[in-house]
C-alpha cells in the first residue's frame, strides 16, 4: 500500500488554500477530487465578493478568517496578478425599519476588525451613486471582487509546483482509522488504497458524506448538511452602479444584491431556495420574485431585463428555522480520530476567508 504524509479530500478553493500551504510548507501532499476539474461547485457558483468581514458574530471563526483572509487575499492578489478590484459595496436601508438596523450592522463590522466603515444619508449614497433609492446606507470600502478562477488556478500552480498531486475523478470510498495512521479507498476508473498520516477533509457540500465514511468518526460530531440554493439574475441593461450593492441582510442570506464581474456585467442574487438535493437548474420564473427586490433599491430596473445566470448552493449544517452558523473545524482532540481534520459548513465568505482557513488548518494539524 502507498504512503503519503497528507491526503486533502476536495479541491474546492479551500482544499486547494490547504493544499498550497502543507506543501508549501514541505509535507507531502495528495489532493482527491470527484469532479474532473477544481472547483466545480460551490467555489465556482459565487458572486466572487471578496467579502470585509462585516455580518458575522464576533469572535466566530467566520469572522476572524474572513477578516484575516480578505486582507491575505488582496495581498495575494497583487503579488501573483489576479484579477480583483477593491470596488466597495453600499448596504442600503430602503425604508426607515431597515435604516434602524444599519448601525448594529456597522457595530457588528467594527467588533470584527473591519476599517473603513462609513454610515451615510440617503442624500450622500446617491451622491455616490446617483441611480440609488434608499433612505440611508452604510459603505464598506474594504470590499471587492475577483476571478474566482484565476484564484483557484493560482493556487493549485503554487501546490504543485512545491509537490502537491491532484487525482481528479477519484472520489473517496472509505477510510479508517489504524494505530499507524489513515487507510482510504477510492473509487474512479483507478481504484487506488492509500495511507496517510493526515487527512483533511475539505469536501465542502460532501464533507459530512465523507465524513460518514470513515470508520471510527463518531456520528454525533456529523451536523447534518442542509442545502440552500441561490439563483443567479444577470442583466441585460448597463447597471448604472460602479459599487456592489446589497440590502439589509435577510434570514439564510443576504438579500438579492447587485455584483458585477471584472467585465462589468451586472448580476443579482442570490435568493435563498432550501433543497433537499444538489440541483443547479435555473427556474426563470424565479425572476418574479426578483423585480421587486431589485426594484427597492434601483427603481429603474426595466421590464425583461432580468436573465437567467447560473445557481449555487451553500453547504449549510443547520436548518432554515436557524440560518446563521459558524465554520467548523475540529481536529482529532474535537472528534477522537487520530489524524483527522474536518471542515463543516465552509459556506459564504469561505473565498475570502480560504487562506486563513488554510493557515487554521495548518496550525491545528502541528498541535
Amino acid at each position: 500500500m502507498d504512503r503519503v504524509e497528507c491526503v486533502i479530500i476536495g479541491a474546492g478553493v479551500v482544499g486547494l488554500a490547504i493544499a498550497r500551504r502543507f506543501a508549501r510548507s514541505g509535507r507531502e501532499v495528495v489532493v482527491l477530487e470527484a469532479a474532473e476539474a477544481i472547483g466545480t461547485a460551490t467555489s465556482s457558483r459565487s458572486s466572487e465578493v471578496i467579502h470585509a468581514g462585516i455580518y458575522y458574530s464576533p469572535g466566530s471563526l467566520m469572522a476572524r478568517t474572513c477578516v484575516s483572509g480578505r486582507r491575505a487575499l488582496y495581498a495575494y492578489c497583487r503579488e501573483y496578478g489576479i484579477p480583483h478590484s477593491n470596488c466597495g459595496k453600499l448596504i442600503v436601508a430602503t425604508n426607515e425599519s431597515e435604516a434602524g438596523r444599519l448601525q448594529s450592522i456597522r457595530a457588528r463590522a467594527e467588533a470584527n476588525g473591519v476599517e473603513g466603515m462609513q454610515s451615510l444619508s440617503g442624500t450622500e449614497a446617491r451622491a455616490l451613486e446617483p441611480a440609488l433609492q434608499c433612505v440611508a446606507a452604510l459603505l464598506s470600502p474594504s470590499t471587492g471582487i475577483i476571478d474566482s478562477h484565476a484564484y483557484m488556478l493560482a493556487l493549485r500552480g503554487d501546490a504543485e509546483r512545491d509537490g502537491a498531486a491532484f487525482a481528479f475523478l477519484t472520489p473517496l470510498l472509505r477510510a479508517k482509522a489504524t494505530p499507524q495512521g489513515l487507510e482510504i479507498e477510492t473509487g474512479g476508473d483507478t481504484p487506488m488504497t492509500l495511507a496517510c498520516d493526515l487527512m483533511i477533509n475539505a469536501a465542502g457540500l460532501g464533507a459530512p458524506a465523507v465524513a460518514r465514511s470513515i470508520e471510527g468518526m463518531p456520528a454525533d460530531r456529523i451536523p447534518q448538511a442542509y442545502l440552500a440554493k441561490g439563483t443567479y439574475f444577470s442583466c441585460s441593461a448597463r447597471a448604472p452602479f460602479s459599487r456592489l450593492i446589497y440590502p439589509v441582510p435577510e434570514p439564510g442570506g443576504l438579500g438579492v444584491h447587485l455584483t458585477f464581474d471584472l467585465a462589468g456585467q451586472a448580476r443579482f442574487g442570490p435568493d435563498v431556495e432550501w433543497i433537499d438535493s444538489p440541483d443547479y437548474a435555473v427556474d426563470p420564473a424565479r425572476a418574479a420574485r426578483f423585480y421587486p427586490a431589485v426594484r427597492r433599491y434601483w427603481p429603474d430596473l426595466p421590464d425583461g431585463a432580468l436573465l437567467p445566470a447560473y445557481s449555487g448552493i451553500r453547504p449549510k449544517i443547520v436548518p432554515p428555522a436557524v440560518a446563521v452558523q459558524d465554520f467548523i473545524i475540529e481536529w482529532q482532540a474535537d472528534h477522537g480520530v487520530a489524524g483527522l481534520i474536518n471542515l463543516f459548513g465552509i459556506e459564504s465568505p469561505g473565498l475570502t476567508a480560504s487562506l486563513a482557513i488554510a493557515d487554521h488548518v495548518a496550525a491545528l494539524a502541528e498541535t
